[in-house]
């Protein structure tokens, strides 16, 4: 309602307001995800378990994921109903249905997107879960390998803060290459269509059918061609950083440096992917129901200027909530993951 009260006085108060809500709903989730673990961990470290408490913990955090896990046949029914409302909503504009039809189509919609973002944070839960077990199996496997306690990370050493600072740009980074991706696959799919128009004029009136399928082609290799340059950022980097470190180690003999380079890495990096993740899944989700909310007839309706502006941010929206939010979801679990099978390397020698 927010925004689309503030569709009412144009495009850019709009925006403004959608990044606001989108920032203040990272709270509650944050929130939740940090009773949980710490509920989770602390369970499991005075349950009385034998062995290490650490260990405990980290036991009793699993379990907690497991039960996160657990239900995830009801999450992915309520994540599948999103898509196949919006795809109905366009199958009714496209068979030229009554109004009163896509009026039903849109309700559902809206419903979809809170769906959606519903499973999104309970994405963003579980991976804060499992990263943080992700975490413990770094550390436990470094102690292994270099046959000493790896437990602690001091961020005062600046080679660790640095490698910290680069995890957090490699998520913005990696961000702005996802969301560019859709506006590159946008601005061809425009030209496209303009194309179209301009040499089969007939389109507009309903007498001569698209050609669906160059579009369609665009979308397709620009989705493929255009994620490897952040697939392979996200890969690389954490590589380059445990590498750097094991080199500065040998020099300075720190052996351990390539590790906890990495795990400022890690923690920094994670962090913030679990907080742009929230921002990005939310704040689409929002904008798009604050269209469909002026399109019910609030602030003018639809061809209002309200409803203009209210398009602007739902366009915005879209690369945020489809593209940039879910993908780092799968970052933000890559991560450690890449360090954990590459381990061995990032280790100047056994101590």
């Amino acid at each position: 309602k927010r925004i689309a009260r503030a569709s009412m006085t144009g495009h850019g108060t709009n925006i403004i307001q959608g990044v606001a809500v989108g920032m203040e709903s990272t709270a509650v989730p944050v929130l939740m995800v940090v009773v949980s673990v710490f509920t989770c961990y602390t369970l499991g470290k005075t349950a009385g378990l034998p062995g290490d408490p650490h260990n405990a913990g980290l036991f009793g955090t699993a379990v907690g994921t497991m039960g996160m896990l657990s239900a995830a046949v009801f999450v992915l029914s309520m994540n599948n109903y999103g898509p196949i409302a919006d795809n109905a909503g366009g199958i009714v504009e496209m068979a030229n249905l009554p109004e009163s039809v896509r009026d039903i189509t849109d309700k559902l919609d809206a419903v979809g997107n809170v769906t959606k973002a519903i499973t999104k944070g309970y994405s963003i839960g579980s991976a804060s879960l499992a990263c943080f077990l992700l975490f413990g199996a770094f550390m436990d496997e470094f102690s292994e390998f270099a046959h000493t306690k790896f437990r602690t990370v001091d961020i005062a050493v600046p080679e660790i803060l640095l490698a910290g600072l680069i995890g957090v740009m490699i998520i913005f980074l990696f961000s702005g290459m996802a969301i560019s991706a859709v506006g590159n696959a946008a601005e061809q799919v425009v030209a496209e269509v303009r194309r179209q128009f301009r040499e089969h004029p007939a389109i507009m009136d309903g007498v001569e059918r698209p050609d669906y399928g160059t579009c369609i082609r665009i979308v397709t290799r620009a989705a493929l061609r255009e994620m490897v340059r952040p697939g392979l950022l996200v890969v690389i980097v954490p590589i380059a950083i445990g590498l750097t470190g094991r080199v500065i180690g040998s020099f300075s003999d720190r052996p351990l440096l390539g590790a906890e380079m990495l795990a400022g890495y890690l923690m920094f990096s994670t962090v913030t992917g679990i907080l742009m993740a929230l921002f990005m899944d939310n704040v689409g989700g929002a904008w798009d129901n604050a269209k469909k909310l002026v399109e019910t007839g609030l602030h003018g309706g639809k061809g209002s200027e309200a409803h203009k502006a209210a398009v602007t941010g739902d366009t915005v929206g879209d690369p945020f909530k489809d593209t940039a939010g879910p993908s780092l979801h799968v970052v933000i679990k890559l991560l450690s993951t890449t360090v954990l099978v590459m381990g061995p390397l990032f280790l100047n020698r056994t101590v």
